[in-house]
C-alpha cells in the first residue's frame, strides 16, 4: 500500500500544529519570553482549559439531546474562533492595559475552537472505513511534526502572524474539502440517542475504564505541564518532545501495521506504560534537572501516542455500535481533559507546598503515583469488583489488519449471474432473512437446466471461496493472527471456528464477525440488536458490509460458505 497523503492528512497535520502552538499558552513557543510571565500564562491556561473541557462536556449532552444540532457543526465557526483567539493573543502583546483581558478571551476562543475542530476531525475519520480512516489519521499525525518544526525556520517576528493568517485558514479549507466526501447516511449520523438510551448507557459502562486510563496519562502530562510553567527550559523540551512523540508513535504504528495484524485496547496500553510513568515519578525527587527534562519528554511522547489511539478507539466505537461519533469522543475528552487540568494545578501549586521539610517534587511524586495506582486498580477490575465482568470484556479493542495482506479476490456470484444476462441484484435478499427475491416463473426463457447450471456455479464459487478462505486462514494463524480479547475469540463450536476462519480470510472486523455468527445461528435483526446492545439499523449496516465482503447475497449462501470450509 502506498502512503500517499490525502488532503485530510495534511489538514489534520495543520490542525495539530495550530493546536500545539496553542497548547502552551496560545502561540507562546514563538512569542517573546518577556511576554510569557507566570500571570499571563496561568490566566491563559485556566481560561483555555475550562473552555476546552466545557466544550467537550457540553457536546456530550448536546449530541445526546440535540443530535441534529451536533450534525450541523460549522467548520467556519470553529476555524473563526481559533483565528480570533490567536488574534487576541497578538493584541495582548501591544495593548498592555488589556493584556489579561485579551489573554483570557483568547484562551476561551482557542479552547472552544480547538475542541470544535477536534470533534469535526473525529466525525470525518469515523465516517470512513476503519482502514482508510486510521491510515489518514496516522499519516496526518506523522506529518504534523514536520510542519511544526518548519516554523522554527521562520523569523519569530513573523511566526506569530503566520499561525492565524496561514495555518488556520489552510486547516479550515482542508476540513471543508474532507467533509464533502463524508457519507452521512450511516447509522452513526442518523442515530437519535433518546430512542435507545440503553445503547448509550452500555457504551459508557463498557468504556469508562478506557477513558479513565487515558485520563490518568493526561493527569501525568498535566503535572509536567504545570512544572514547565515554573521552569522555562522544561517547557521547551516538552514542546519538542510532544511533536517528536507524535512522529515516532505514528511511524512505529505504521511499520507494525504494515508487517502484521494486531488488536489492543487503551487499557492494555496503560498497563504497558504504567511501570515507566510511575517509576519516573518516584525517581523525580532524587534526580536533577536533566532527568526532569528527560521524564517530561517521555511523558509527552506517551501522551501523544495515546491521544492518537483515543481518536481511533472512538471512531471504531462509532462504527461498531452505530452511535454518534461526537458523543463518544466528547465523553472521552471530558474525562481526559478534566484530569489533565487537575494535574496541571498540582504541578503548578506544588512549588509553594512543603511537607515536613520535603521538597515540592516529593508532593508531586506521591500524589501522581497515587492517582496512577488507583487508575490501574480500576482498569484491571480489582477496585470495583462488582462492576467487572461484562463491561471489562466487551470493550472493543482497536483492530489493525496487516496492510500487506493479499487482497481477497473471491469469485463473484453477481459476476456469474451477469454473464447470463441476469441483474446483479436478482439473487439478493435482505440480510438475516435468507429469502431470495428471484422468481423463475417471471421469465419463461429460464429453463430448468439453466437454473441448475446457475446453482452449480454458485456452489462451485462457494467452494472456491471456501478453499481460499482455508488457505488464508491457515496462513494467518501461523503469522500474526490478532490476539483475541477475554470474551471475543472464544471458539465455542465448529460454527464459531469457521466464522473466525472467514474473519481472517476476508478481513472482517470483530463486530462484523459477531454479527455474522449470530446470523448463521438464525437470530433475527431484533435479537442480534438486543444481544449486542446496538440499534437494529446498525445490525443491518453490519450485515450489508458482511455480505459485500463475502460476495454473497443471503443467509443460505452464508451457511453454504461456512459448510464448505469443513474442519
Amino acid at each position: 500500500m502506498v502512503f500517499k497523503p490525502h488532503v485530510s492528512s495534511w489538514g489534520y497535520a495543520f490542525f495539530l500544529t495550530v493546536n500545539a502552538t496553542s497548547t502552551w499558552a496560545g502561540i507562546f513557543p514563538f512569542l517573546p519570553l518577556e511576554f510569557q510571565t507566570v500571570q499571563v500564562t496561568l490566566t491563559f491556561f485556566l481560561a483555555q482549559s475550562l473552555a476546552f473541557w466545557g466544550a467537550f462536556l457540553a457536546s456530550v449532552f448536546g449530541s445526546y439531546f440535540f443530535p441534529h444540532g451536533a450534525r450541523r457543526m460549522l467548520v467556519s465557526l470553529s476555524a473563526l474562533m481559533v483565528f480570533a483567539g490567536s488574534a487576541c493573543l497578538i493584541g495582548a502583546m501591544y495593548l498592555a492595559e488589556l493584556t489579561l483581558v485579551l489573554v483570557a478571551g483568547g484562551g476561551i476562543l482557542l479552547g472552544v475552537g480547538c475542541a470544535g475542530l477536534f470533534m469535526l476531525w473525529q466525525r470525518y475519520f469515523a465516517s470512513l472505513p476503519s482502514e482508510k480512516g486510521n491510515l489518514r489519521l496516522i499519516v496526518g499525525t506523522a506529518l504534523a511534526p514536520f510542519v511544526y518544526f518548519a516554523l522554527y525556520l521562520v523569523p519569530i517576528a513573523l511566526t506569530a502572524f503566520l499561525i492565524p493568517l496561514v495555518f488556520v485558514p489552510l486547516c479550515g479549507l482542508c476540513v471543508a474539502l474532507s467533509v464533502r466526501e463524508m457519507k452521512i447516511d450511516q447509522p452513526m449520523f442518523e442515530d437519535v440517542p433518546r430512542q435507545h438510551p440503553k445503547v448509550y448507557r452500555q457504551v459508557m459502562s463498557d468504556f469508562w475504564r478506557s477513558a479513565l486510563c487515558v485520563g490518568a496519562l493526561a493527569f501525568a502530562s498535566g503535572v509536567i505541564r504545570g512544572i514547565a510553567l515554573l521552569h522555562q527550559e522544561v517547557s521547551t523540551v516538552v514542546n519538542v518532545a510532544s511533536m517528536l512523540g507524535s512522529l515516532i508513535s505514528a511511524a512505529v504504528l505504521l511499520v507494525l501495521w504494515y508487517r502484521s495484524s494486531f488488536r489492543f485496547g487503551l487499557t492494555a496500553v496503560f498497563r504497558v506504560v504504567y511501570p515507566l510513568i510511575i517509576t519516573g515519578f518516584l525517581l523525580l525527587p532524587f534526580l536533577g534537572a536533566f532527568y526532569l527534562n528527560l521524564f517530561a519528554a517521555l511523558t509527552y511522547m506517551v501522551f501523544s501516542l495515546v491521544l492518537m489511539l483515543m481518536m481511533m478507539q472512538c471512531a471504531q466505537i462509532s462504527r461498531d455500535r452505530g452511535i454518534n461519533p461526537v458523543f463518544i469522543y466528547a465523553f472521552f475528552g471530558s474525562v481526559v481533559y478534566l484530569m489533565q487540568s487537575l494535574g496541571f494545578l498540582l504541578g503548578w501549586l506544588s512549588d509553594s507546598v512543603s511537607s515536613m521539610g520535603s521538597e515540592w517534587l516529593f508532593i508531586v511524586a506521591m500524589l501522581s503515583s497515587y492517582v496512577l495506582g488507583l487508575t490501574l486498580l480500576a482498569a484491571s477490575g480489582t477496585l470495583f469488583k462488582n462492576l467487572t465482568g461484562k463491561a471489562a470484556t466487551q470493550a472493543d479493542p482497536i483492530e489493525f489488519l496487516s496492510l500487506r495482506r493479499e487482497p481477497v479476490r473471491g469469485e463473484s456470484v453477481r459476476g456469474g449471474q451477469a454473464q447470463d444476462g441476469q441483474s446483479a441484484s436478482s439473487g439478493s435478499s435482505s440480510p438475516c432473512t435468507g429469502e431470495k427475491g428471484f422468481d423463475p416463473s417471471q421469465d419463461d426463457a429460464l429453463s430448468e437446466k439453466r437454473l441448475a447450471d446457475g446453482a452449480k456455479r454458485r456452489s462451485d464459487g462457494a467452494k472456491r471461496r471456501a478453499d481460499s478462505a482455508k488457505r488464508r486462514a491457515d496462513g494467518t494463524k501461523r503469522r500474526n493472527r490478532p490476539s483475541p480479547s477475554d470474551d471475543f475469540g472464544t471458539i465455542r463450536d465448529r460454527l464459531s471456528k469457521r466464522c473466525f476462519d472467514l474473519k481472517d480470510a476476508f478481513g472482517l472486523s470483530s463486530r462484523e464477525t459477531e454479527v455474522m455468527e449470530l446470523i448463521a445461528r438464525g437470530h433475527s435483526v431484533a435479537a442480534i440488536a438486543d444481544k449486542l446492545v446496538i440499534s437494529e439499523n446498525t445490525v443491518r449496516t453490519h450485515s450489508k458490509h458482511i455480505y459485500t465482503k463475502l460476495d454473497i447475497h443471503s443467509r443460505q449462501e452464508l451457511l453454504e460458505l461456512l459448510e464448505s470450509l469443513g474442519g
